[in-house]
């Protein structure tokens, strides 16, 4: 299996502890420390293990992406090991992890997500020739920008991303996009079909909408599941706490960085007039009027999505469910990145919720699997 290419981003070498077989396998240890279990060059059963943990900080006993088990997490000979059920449809869409994948990250960032936090997060990746003049030769992945699984087999994007080219695949489950070593590995998919709004101005983004139709249905697992979809026309309230996530840029402009590792930001949603007068005092000028397909959230300093996450998903809580979450928005456009008082602009979902079940059901797809 292999990364995805920013154009933008030069890859560079990490640590890698090496592993056999899955989390039920053996790990092999590459640094020593007396806190830790393993001696170096000793194989342990992980299982032995509480709980893993993966050090972010270049200084703990154990580098980047190495794993460690420190002794007061060691089972004792006593402890029954239990196995995890199988992860299925039955536990219901939208559901966010919570440290809960096998692994705990000590030394992380506040704007890093977890591995497996939104297990419906994919990268949506153009197919391109590595030589441009030998398009039959070797492929490689080039990050388009995100989407959403709604569906084991259908992936909810932003129209102006996928409206140009038929040659796409589909990753779920990714996180750290510089290496194959997570706990639980990424699933490929190629796009065998794209649909996109028929109403959809790639001028003005208007019904900047799509779904994609995959090659074959993505496996459940800890780190891929659905999202839910809100109710039609049933818009998030203003100021609803709400959360977005890409690999996209750390900020505007040339000094940007693509991120490695799948970043999260929390930002607000904005009334819908709010975010109009906001953005009328931008370059769009005082006459400038929000579609009926957008929505607004953001508008804190240096709190928001950027260039590169188009098509991502905004999520926000559903009401009275612990870590469940629909989406609300998807990222479509901005002014700047994180400006203090200019909201950014997502697809408004719960505005287009009847086109997304008319083009699920034409398929024979139940909309009611994405429904909570």
């Amino acid at each position: 299996m292999e990364g995805f290419y920013h154009h933008q981003y030069k890859s560079v070498s990490r640590p890698w502890v090496r592993l056999r077989g899955d989390l039920a396998g053996t790990f092999k240890y590459t640094q020593w420390s007396e806190t830790l279990i393993a001696i170096k060059d000793d194989v342990i059963d992980v299982a032995d293990c509480m709980y893993v943990h993966v050090f972010r900080d270049q200084s703990r006993p154990c580098s980047y992406n190495e794993v460690c088990c420190s002794l007061s997490n060691r089972r004792k000979s006593g402890d029954l090991i239990t196995t995890a059920p199988p992860v299925d449809r039955r536990e219901g869409c939208g559901r966010r992890n919570r440290h809960d994948v096998g692994f705990r990250i000590t030394g992380d960032r506040d704007d890093e997500a977890e591995f497996g936090e939104f297990p419906w997060m994919v990268a949506i990746l153009k197919i391109e020739p590595v030589d441009a003049e030998d398009p039959e030769g070797k492929k490689r992945n080039v990050y388009v920008g995100g989407g959403s699984l709604i569906h084991p087999r259908v992936v909810l994007t932003a129209a102006h991303y996928v409206a140009a080219s038929k040659a796409f695949r589909v990753r779920a489950g990714e996180w750290d996009t510089q290496t194959t070593k997570e706990t639980y590995p990424y699933q490929d998919r190629d796009v065998s079909e794209i649909v996109i709004h028929q109403d959809f101005n790639k001028k003005n983004l208007f019904y900047d909408i799509a779904l994609l139709f995959l090659s074959s249905p993505m496996e459940y697992a800890l780190n891929v599941g659905i999202v839910c979809l809100p109710p039609p026309r049933e818009r998030t309230l203003p100021g609803t706490r709400c959360l977005a996530s890409g690999w996209g840029k750390d900020k505007y402009g040339k000094e940007g960085r693509f991120q490695v590792i799948l970043k999260k930001v929390e930002v607000p949603v904005v009334d819908r007039r709010q975010c109009q007068t906001s953005l009328r005092k931008t370059r769009l000028g005082q006459y400038f009027k929000l579609h009926a397909t957008f929505m607004c959230a953001g508008g804190e300093n240096g709190k928001d999505t950027c260039k590169g996450d188009g098509g991502s998903p905004l999520v926000c809580p559903i009401p009275h469910e612990k870590d469940r979450y629909m989406q609300s928005g998807i990222v479509a456009w901005g002014i700047g990145c994180g400006q203090d008082g200019t909201p950014g602009v997502y697809v408004d979902v719960a505005n287009l919720r009847d086109w997304i079940d008319d083009k699920m059901t034409d398929k024979g797809i139940d909309p009611m699997l994405y429904t909570y």
